[in-house]
């Protein structure tokens, strides 16, 4: 299942970076120089209110106030949202950045480009955010590996019919919960996936799920019903 692939490597990729990971090679890649702009304009944590004079000072900060799984994947990247990712990292399940091998800052992308491509409804626009293979679960609980950019389109109809492209308008990164080892993130009940393929890199649309989106709906409707039932007690 493509959710779960690599995700081991990428875990063990996380702990060899680690072990080796020195002030140099944070200075090559600039994280150093960044944090440092973040002294000036920006919310950083207490890291940037008082930055040390040496790499390696900086390097015992970062990772005393930020997840170190943030350095391995700010390391891939060759521009990064510092600021964003770290006030963003935290989501249900667990640190993004550890549990997809990407930045919050990517996801963030990833979600408004989906947005507004459902929003506009443009086919095209939103093949483009998927991954192949796409998995579709149907209504009845069947799955199927869409295995080619042919297939997806042939189906797109079926796969993104009004309530998916209703259900992709309203994910929020705040919304989002990942699991440890699968190298993405979930919204509403696993209605969809979005998986990183590369450490660093932007997650695409591996799996979209009706009967999750039917259940999501319905579980809405009834926490809606409950709500009003409440109300209507309370005024009765």
């Amino acid at each position: 299942m493509k959710i779960l692939a690599n995700s081991r490597d990428w875990r063990s990729y996380t702990g060899s970076v680690f072990v080796t990971f020195s002030a140099l090679s944070l200075t090559a890649c600039g994280v150093v120089d960044e944090m440092r702009k973040g002294e000036e304009g920006t919310d950083l944590p207490a890291v940037a209110a008082s930055v040390p004079e040496t790499d390696a000072e900086v390097v015992e900060q970062i990772v005393a106030h930020a997840d170190d799984c943030l350095l391995v994947v700010w390391e891939a990247q060759e521009e990064r949202d510092i600021a964003f990712d770290r006030a963003h990292d935290q989501a249900e399940g667990g640190a993004i950045s550890c549990a997809t091998g990407t930045s919050p800052s990517q996801f963030e992308r990833a979600i408004a480009s989906i947005r507004d491509a459902a929003g506009s409804g443009d086919k095209a626009r939103m093949l483009r955010e998927v991954d192949i293979p796409l998995i579709y679960i149907d209504n009845d609980g069947n799955r199927r590996a869409l295995a080619d950019p042919q297939t997806v389109d042939a189906v797109f109809d079926e796969v993104f019919d009004g309530a998916t492209m209703a259900m992709l308008q309203r994910i929020d990164l705040s919304q989002m919960t990942v699991v440890p080892e699968q190298k993405g993130g979930f919204f509403e009940l696993g209605s969809l996936w979005l998986v990183v393929d590369e450490p660093g890199s932007r997650p695409r649309i591996v799996t979209v799920n009706r009967q999750a989106i039917m259940e999501a709906a319905e579980a809405a409707r009834a926490k809606a019903q409950a709500g009003e039932n409440g109300v209507s007690r309370q005024s009765g």
